[in-house]
């Protein structure tokens, strides 16, 4: 028996053509409190879960984790073996998150585990397929969520014509001694000792 592929009849099947995951209510999940929405987030993906094993049934479960820093939403991460979500682009954009970003990674979860998924590009027809017949989404790569709060720049650095906000990481990179210089004006920036909060 071979392994399935996304090019087998089972995802042609019309009535995987539309949405599948049903849409969750945008107020009753903004009267979640974070415990309550970390662990919709879990039955979220288990769901999602459960419907990707209908067209592949030895796709694992996989681990759940809501540790993602930074401007990333999700992550498929397979050496850990699961997903990991961002709780603070969570907590601000949730009816998003439950949309698009778990079935995005689930997409991803899947693919990895087709044959051949390993060498398949991340964003590629397999997943754009997963995310369009399985989901019933449009596959968009990159999220618009506003990333101020979950990736603070609290270091403020100076050139000759404006500020420029620097995160904590690439504040420590120029304090080691790497050079940033503006786009605008050319002139090297420079930190202004002013921790913005």
């Amino acid at each position: 028996m071979t392994t399935p592929t996304l090019s087998n009849p089972t995802l042609s099947n019309p009535a995987l053509s539309t949405p599948m995951l049903p849409t969750p209510s945008a107020s009753e999940l903004a009267a979640l409190d974070k415990a309550e929405l970390h662990a919709r987030v879990h039955q979220r993906v288990e769901a999602a879960w459960r419907l990707a094993r209908e067209v592949y049934p030895a796709l694992p479960l996989p681990k759940v984790w809501l540790d993602l820093r930074g401007k990333c939403a999700g992550q498929a991460h397979f050496g850990r073996q699961g997903l990991r979500f961002n709780p603070v682009l969570l907590a601000e954009n949730r009816l998003a998150y439950f949309i698009d970003v778990i079935p995005h990674e689930m997409a991803h979860w899947l693919v990895h585990h087709l044959e051949e998924g390993e060498r398949m590009p991340p964003h590629g027809q397999e997943w754009r397929s997963v995310m369009r017949r399985l989901y019933g989404l449009e596959p968009k790569v990159t999220h618009m969520f506003d990333t101020r709060a979950a990736s603070p720049a609290p270091y403020r650095y100076e050139c000759g014509c404006q500020n420029h906000h620097f995160s904590v990481r690439r504040h420590r990179l120029a304090h080691a001694g790497k050079h940033y210089v503006c786009r605008q004006c050319r002139q090297r920036l420079v930190w202004s000792r002013e921790k913005i909060i």
